[in-house]
C-alpha cells in the first residue's frame, strides 16, 4: 500500500507541474547518437500516467521502423523555480478518436489542414522514471 502512495503522489506532483506549464523540451537520440531537442505542446497526461502531443510523423523520420524509443522531457516553471524531468518510453498512436478528443484550435497554428493531415499523429511517451528540483522558498 505503501507504494501505491507514494506512486500517486509522485504521479499528483508530475500532474501540477506539466499542468502549470504544458509546454516541454523533447529530447531524442539521432540514429547518429547525436542528441535533438523540439518544443512540444503537452495535450494529456491521463491517469495511467502517460504524456500526449501531436507531432508530425515526418519530424521525427529517423525513428521510423521502431516501435518504441527512448525519451527525455524537460518542464521549467520559471515563476516558481522549478524543473521537472521525465525519462520515458515514446511511440507513435494512430488514433482518430484520441486525436479528436485531444483537439484544440490552437493545434491548428502548427497542422492547419487539422485531422485530415496525413502527416499528423499523437506521440505517446510512457512514463518511466521522474525527477524535480524545487525552487527556492
Amino acid at each position: 500500500m505503501q507504494i501505491e502512495e507514494q506512486h500517486d503522489a509522485a504521479l499528483k506532483k508530475v500532474a501540477e507541474m506539466v499542468g502549470d506549464t504544458k509546454f516541454a523540451m523533447l529530447t531524442i537520440m539521432e540514429r547518429d547518437g547525436t542528441l535533438r531537442s523540439r518544443p512540444m505542446s503537452t495535450m494529456q497526461l491521463d491517469a495511467d500516467g502517460n504524456l500526449w502531443f501531436f507531432t508530425s510523423q515526418s519530424s521525427l523520420k529517423f525513428v521510423e521502423g521502431q516501435r518504441q524509443w527512448q525519451v527525455n522531457l524537460c518542464y521549467v516553471r520559471t515563476d516558481k523555480q522549478d524543473c521537472l524531468s521525465i525519462s520515458g518510453s515514446a511511440q507513435f498512436v494512430h488514433d482518430n478518436e484520441k486525436m479528436k478528443d485531444l483537439w484544440t484550435p490552437e493545434i491548428k497554428s502548427w497542422f492547419p489542414n487539422g485531422l485530415d493531415d496525413p502527416d499528423l499523429t499523437l506521440l505517446k511517451v510512457s512514463i518511466v522514471e521522474a525527477e524535480y528540483w524545487d525552487g527556492p522558498r
